[in-house]
């Protein structure tokens, strides 16, 4: 398996266990595998949903701001990759 860098934790919302991303290089959509790594952050997991200015989108692209939830806290600046399975 391989991990490319897609984009960056910009914001955690506590209550509702989103995080907002920005998608910084290529795309993610919804089944894909991401990995979100930082200083306290290491975890794996498949999105189940993405929304995009509260709509919900199958498919975020480069420079596209959007909310995902996560199975774990998360922090700004934190990393995210795509897994590819080879």
């Amino acid at each position: 398996m391989k991990e490319i860098e897609v984009g960056k934790v910009t914001h955690y919302y506590t209550k509702i266990g989103v995080a907002a991303l920005k998608i910084t290089k290529g795309e993610l959509k919804k089944g894909d595998e991401i990995h979100i790594k930082g200083h306290t952050t290491d975890f794996n997991q498949k999105i189940e949903s993405i929304q995009k200015e509260h709509q919900e989108i199958e498919v975020a692209v480069t420079g596209d701001e959007i909310g995902i939830k996560v199975n774990e806290h998360v922090r700004e600046g934190d990393i995210v990759y795509k897994v590819i399975e080879e």
